[in-house]
Parts: structure tokens; sequence; C-alpha cells
């Protein structure tokens, strides 16, 4: 969604801008980068469904950015302001994304222009339906090639339908299921997957709080417990993150800024009952005991130690950049910072984590759920009881040496991991890895002084290096 403060660049146009930084840096030949930076290919489909009597035609998108990786992967969002330079933007942004967390894909986005509040549940799934048969006979859809997910407007009950109308279509592929991820689990769906983006999130704050030089430049301290958090967008991403980040890191959200309005409390929101109410009555106004900002933007002005964007693009742009008064900006959204605002944040000296790396956690734990489709068997299921024993075994050691085993540590040591603890395991150590790579390329290179140039430089050159290396350029 376009900010009327920057209408005169594209979403594309801004993502462009900031990976032309990281370009320069690395000093790229011009056919070179001119290659990585467009969209290989865009499917543009119109088609009609019958709703209520009548037909309505509906238009939707879907972009592959590069195929040095296949499948190319990304979601797929419902939303009214969906067109197809966003569904290019975001499709650039997955192949840079995947890089970053060395996940193992190109990038890809679709996108269907449509408020699904307007539809039921019926005529919905006539309407997904009837788009996965556009994008699957076209070869924009399949396990090998191209796997969509939930984004934006979209969820498990989606996917299922996606997964089912391809099955159909296909019924002697025998890796259909993993045709498309973030699906219901006992539809071959991964555990963990819901929570991945948000998750993802709390991970890569806590990564950035492990490093006190990073935290010093950001003037914060670098006890992530007790920190002042703004979050915009109480979606499944935010909502993921705010709930991790009170219940588990005891960070202090101050607040909420929703679709009507914004929450504000000095002494802290309880994320589970703002989203017990927004689920109740669609908005935050007239949540009680705590203030109402009807402006709800005029939030993120607010002082806080992160402000965490996490719903909608461009709503950090040249009109309100200046006056951001977070130390910390994390961009749990794609694209919520336009290449205007990037610039004088970084002039200010605000420290941002960029949304290539911030909200990868999606696509690592679609990554996960397409590995375990394709192996057609969940994780842990042939070591979990090898690990028990090996555990028990530990505990039985220490006991017949004389040592005395709390029940509480026996208990942990002898309980064998479940999916979800090798989902989560898998994901914290991507998203560790990935900021350590990202940290080391801004240490090292006097021309990178910030992490979103960093993040593009190590994607850039992961991309470069595979192209290079079967002789494409």
């Amino acid at each position: 969604m376009a900010n009327s403060e920057n209408k005169g660049v594209s979403f594309r146009q801004s993502v462009d801008l900031m990976v032309d930084r990281a370009m320069a840096v690395l000093e790229l030949d011009p056919g070179i980068a001119k290659a990585i930076k467009g969209c290989k290919a865009v499917l543009e489909v119109r088609f009609p469904v019958e709703i209520k009597g009548k037909l309505e035609v509906f238009s939707g998108w879907r972009a592959v950015h590069s195929i040095h990786r296949l499948p190319v992967k990304g979601g797929i969002r419902y939303a009214e302001a969906v067109d197809q330079d966003e569904v290019e933007a975001l499709a650039a942004l997955m192949s840079y994304k995947c890089a970053i967390v060395d996940v193992p894909f190109g990038g890809s986005k679709g996108g269907l222009h449509i408020d699904p509040r307007k539809y039921d549940r019926d005529e919905l799934q006539r309407i997904t339906r009837r788009f996965t048969r556009e994008l699957a006979t076209r070869g924009f859809l399949s396990p090998a090639t191209n796997v969509p997910a939930p984004d934006m407007g979209t969820g498990q009950r989606e996917m299922a339908w996606i997964l089912d109308t391809y099955k159909h279509l296909y019924p002697n592929d025998i890796n259909y299921i993993g045709c498309v991820t973030g699906k219901p689990v006992n539809q071959g769906g991964v555990r963990g997957r819901v929570e991945a983006t948000g998750r993802g999130v709390q991970y890569a704050i806590k990564e950035f709080f492990r490093h006190d030089d990073e935290t010093a430049a950001a003037g914060l301290d670098s006890k992530l417990e007790g920190k002042r958090v703004i979050i915009q967008g109480l979606g499944n991403v935010g909502y993921h993150a705010a709930k991790f980040l009170q219940e588990e890191d005891k960070v202090l959200i101050t607040g909420i800024i929703e679709r009507d309005g914004a929450l504000v409390s000095d002494s802290g929101l309880n994320v589970e009952d703002v989203k017990e109410y927004v689920t109740e009555n669609h908005g935050v106004k007239g949540f009680p005991g705590v203030e109402f900002v009807e402006v709800g933007s005029m939030v993120l002005e607010k002082e806080c130690d992160i402000l965490i964007p996490a719903a909608l693009e461009a709503v950090i742009h040249g009109g309100n950049a200046g006056a951001i008064n977070a130390k910390l900006l994390v961009e749990a959204a794609n694209g919520p910072t336009t290449f205007e605002a990037d610039t004088i944040l970084r002039e200010r000296g605000i420290t941002v984590l960029p949304d290539a790396y911030v909200n990868a956690g999606g696509v690592v734990v679609s990554y996960f759920e397409w590995v375990r489709n394709l192996s057609h068997m969940r994780f842990g299921r042939m070591e979990k009881r090898m690990d028990e024993n090996r555990g028990l075994h530990i505990v039985n050691a220490l006991k017949e040496t004389g040592h005395d085993v709390p029940s509480w540590v026996a208990k942990e040591l002898t309980r064998g991991p479940d999916e979800l603890d090798l989902v989560r395991s898998g994901l914290d150590d991507s998203m560790r890895s990935a900021f350590q790579q990202i940290k080391t390329t801004k240490d090292k290179n006097d021309k990178v002084d910030d992490f979103r140039t960093a993040s593009f430089v190590v994607a850039i050159e992961k991309i470069a290096t595979a192209y290079l290396d079967v002789g494409v350029y």
C-alpha cells in the first residue's frame, strides 16, 4: 500500500533503490545487477466466478523474481491494495530474504485483488479454487517449481483449498502435498508454521541484544527485559511477536496500533486481552482502562525503545521519519519503510533491523514444511525415542556415581524433542546465523554502516555466486 507521502516512488522502486545501495558496495557489473534485480516472469489472470447469482471478475498476479534456486517461494495475499507493482516488489524481497537465511528457494509472490471480508466461506473457496487452477495450469504452482504460502488475507484454510485443487488436477504427482506450505497440520502442515514469522521476529531481536556493541550503538543496554515496545498491527505477525516478547522476554508493550486507532499505556498493555477485544469488536476503540488515540499513525512517533511495524507497507515515510522516536526499528512487515524514510533514519542514527531479515521466519519454517512433505515423514519420528533413551542413560549414570538429579532435570533429559521443538530450534538457529553473517559483513566492510545494506550485500553475493557457478553470465 503506497503512502501518500511517497507517491513519487513505488514500492518496487523503493526496494530497487535499497538494493542499488548494496550493489554499489559490491561494485557489480551493471549487466549482472540488472539480471539479478529484474523479475523473470509475471502472470496476470482475470477470471469470472458466480457470486450470489451474478458473475464477478477477479484479477490476480503471480510474480517470479529469481530462479537461481527452485522452487521459487512466496505467499499469496488477498487485499484490495494488491497490484502488479506490489507483487513484483514482494517477489524480489522473497529472493533476497531466502538468500539471507540460507533457504534454497528463489523468490515469488502472488496476490488477488479482493476484500476477503466481503465474501462468505463458500464464496472464498470457489474464488480460491478457481485462482489455483489459473496458476497451476499456467505453470505457476508446483512442488517442484513454485510453492505459495499464506500472506495478508489468507491462512491455513486457503492453503488447504489450494492443496486439494492441485491434488485433483495432478493426481499422479507423488509430492502434491508440497505444492503449498502453511497448511493445517492434519493436511501436511508443520507445527509452528502459524507462529513462525512472529517467532522469527522475536528471535531476531533476541540475537541483536546478544551483541553489546550493537545495543550500545543503538543507545540501549543489553537487557531486553523491560524495554518499551510499540507494535503497529496486531495481525498474525504482530500478535505472535508481541505475545512472545511479552510473555517470554518480559518487555513492556506500551502501544498497539490498529486500523481504527491505537492504544497507549506507559504501564503496559496485555497483548492477549487486546487481541481478544480486537477479535470480538473488529478494532481497538473502546478497549477499557487505557488511552485511545484516534489517529493511530501518530503513535508511531511516540517515544519507545523498540518500534515494530508489523502490518502494511510504507507506514514510515518521508513525512514522519524525522519524528520517529525509537532507538531500534524492527521491520516485521514487508516494506514498512520507504527508501526516503530509510535515508532519513540512517542520517539520524536510528538502528533498523530490515524486513528482508526480520520477517524471514515464515519462509524458514515453510522450507521445513516443504522438506517434511517431500520426505513423507514427520520430523523426529526416527530419533525421538533414541534421544529419550540416551537421556535416560545419562540420568542413570549420574545416579550410579552418587549424584542427585533433580526431577525437573531428569524430566528434560529424558524427553525426546517433538516436531515443534525441532522446528523452533531450526528457526532459532537460522535467525541467529543470518544475523551473525549480516553483522560480520557490516563490521568488515568500511562501505557498509547499516543492517539493511549489509543484509542485501549478503543476499546479492549469494545469488550472484549461484548464477556464476552455473555459467549464466
